[in-house]
């Protein structure tokens, strides 16, 4: 069958095939859960192949959220906040998304160009989690349900569950 016989006309078929055959694993790990800001921030080191973070680069990302967090009560932040440290293929990415009133969330996202932390500045407007990034922002909205929202017992317990619930391999 031919991909573009039934497929609308907005539909980049050709795109689509080659995002498809290019898309491949990316390595991630847990980086501990830190302060800043008055927040619990999860951290996440995401790496493209032939890409590393590095603690230098976690502790420039970890500076940037502090700076973004410092306003976190005029967005209606409730303290718990996840960080991705993303050196991508194609530059550097922070994202910092924080749990916010109303079942909501506050995402922040910063572009770069690769190892120049310093560099660092808000992504365009619009401008979203990729592929990668989602897999890990859906598995922590997961966490964020089962053990803050639909958790039993004292605050504490359930925050330190959500903390240590990580995920650490590949995402797809």
């Amino acid at each position: 069958m031919d991909h573009d016989d039934k497929l609308p006309s907005a539909v980049a078929a050709d795109a689509l095939l080659a995002l498809a055959d290019g898309h491949h694993a990316r390595t991630v790990r847990p980086v501990g859960t830190r302060e800043a800001a008055g927040h619990l921030v999860k951290t996440y080191a995401l790496q493209a192949p032939g890409r590393t973070v590095a603690e230098p680069d976690v502790e420039a990302a970890l500076r940037l959220a502090e700076a973004h967090l410092a306003l976190g009560g005029q967005r209606g932040s409730l303290g718990l906040s996840v960080l991705i440290v993303h050196a991508g293929g194609d530059g550097d990415y922070v994202l910092v998304h924080t749990w916010i009133e109303g079942h909501m969330a506050d995402l922040a996202v910063f572009t770069g160009p690769a190892g120049r932390p310093g560099l660092l500045r808000p992504g365009r407007a619009g401008l979203a989690p990729c592929v990668w990034e989602a897999a890990l922002l859906a598995h922590e909205r997961e966490a964020f349900s089962r053990h803050v929202l639909d958790g039993t017992g004292p605050l504490s317990g359930r925050v330190a569950a959500w903390s240590a619930d990580t995920v650490e391999g590949t995402v797809r």
